[in-house]
């Protein structure tokens, strides 16, 4: 099994063939009453090893803060915004130039996408090879609902606590979560159906999102 990249001596990464790096980014936020703070950052974590299983890349030190305020009001959250989220992967991929052809941020938490446009597009401005991987599952739920929970299931069952009722989210829930915080719209943090959470589903979800970073990384190297 390949050791991630913080238990590497710097020796041993020089050897290496210049490759593609991935960066797993998550969050310490609520997740209902069920699920850890750190949800985000385990999920990103799994993939990342999941796929570091099946493909010579090299996995980075997680990031686990991130942009996470519109989860104001939950106890736990630890929040760093946008724009500080931005300049640190901003940072990092122009550090990663020296030693990686590519690299690919992993971000658990969907509330990252602001921040990781304006990586990408001073990548691209600056002429680095990078990507960016966001979960999504179109049948699913936004936030600790069933695609999170499954998922969850799948890597630490132990942490996944009694699940709570679901909420339903009407056509506007992201324009009210953005005006006012989470707590706008659901008052248990909960966004979907938690209650509909198998590990089968979790299973499908992690396999098809690797499969998706797995193809982030065939375009980066050009395989495509």
């Amino acid at each position: 099994m390949r050791e991630p990249l913080a238990q590497r001596t710097t020796r041993a990464q020089a050897e290496r063939v210049r490759g593609v790096l991935l960066i797993p980014v998550g969050s310490c936020e609520q997740h209902g009453p069920h699920l850890p703070l750190g949800t985000d950052s385990i999920i990103a974590e799994t993939i990342c090893a999941d796929v570091m299983a099946n493909h010579d890349v090299d996995v980075a030190p997680t990031v686990p803060f991130s942009a996470s305020g519109e989860h104001e009001g939950f106890a736990g959250l630890l929040s760093i915004g946008t724009d500080t989220t931005a300049a640190v992967l901003t940072e990092l991929v122009r550090s990663a130039r020296a030693s990686w052809s590519g690299v690919i941020i992993i971000s658990g938490h969907g509330g990252n996408a602001d921040a990781l446009a304006r990586v990408a597009r001073v990548a691209q401005h600056e002429g680095d090879k990078v990507a960016v991987w966001l979960p999504t599952d179109e049948e699913g739920d936004p936030h600790a609902g069933a695609s999170e929970t499954s998922v969850m299931m799948t890597i630490q069952p132990f942490a996944v606590g009694e699940l709570p009722e679901g909420v339903d989210l009407t056509s506007d829930w992201v324009a009210r979560v953005r005006e006012g915080g989470m707590r706008a719209v659901s008052e248990s943090g909960v966004l979907g159906h938690p209650r509909r959470a198998t590990v089968e589903e979790g299973w499908r979800l992690r396999r098809r999102w690797c499969g998706e970073v797995e193809e982030l990384i065939r375009q980066l190297r050009g395989e495509l």
